[in-house]
């Protein structure tokens, strides 16, 4: 059980589980970014442009609702087919991919214009270890045995 525990330890903190972490948690505040980006500027916007629509409200009654009924109101009567929330939920995944994929490309343009720096070039003294070391697996190489 306890090497169990220890193996456990050893995932739970390594880099990529916390990176993981991490990522999680900026995923949802930026979820909610956007989810108040779109209800609460862009979908405006568009209400107001198509008159004035709630998309969200929009639903096919299927318990024998009232039509005019607003959507909270008419599911607590029965089933309904909100295909307005469905659109709203559709319209942010659109808008979430859309911001995700402009970030993504400003991050890859970055990377073209300034690629990381080359290593720097090793010095003499590392060169002549290196030619040392060829020397010697050379000679090893050579000896029978």
């Amino acid at each position: 059980m306890s090497g169990l525990l220890q193996e456990f330890k050893a995932f739970a903190v390594k880099g990529n589980v916390i990176d993981l972490a991490v990522g999680v948690i900026i995923g949802a505040a930026f979820g909610k970014i956007v989810d108040s980006l779109v209800g609460d500027l862009i979908m405006p916007v568009i209400s107001k442009v198509v008159g004035g629509l709630d998309f969200s409200n929009y639903y096919i009654p299927l318990a024998h609702q009232t039509a005019g009924l607003p959507l909270a109101e008419a599911k607590k009567i029965g089933a309904v087919l909100a295909y307005g929330n469905f659109l709203t939920i559709a319209l942010n995944f659109i808008i979430l991919a859309f911001i995700i994929f402009l970030m993504v490309k400003a991050i890859n343009k970055h990377k073209h214009e300034n690629p990381p720096p080359a290593p720097p070039a090793p010095t003499e003294e590392v060169v002549l270890l290196r030619e040392i070391v060829e020397q010697l697996k050379a000679q090893n190489a050579a000896r029978p045995g």
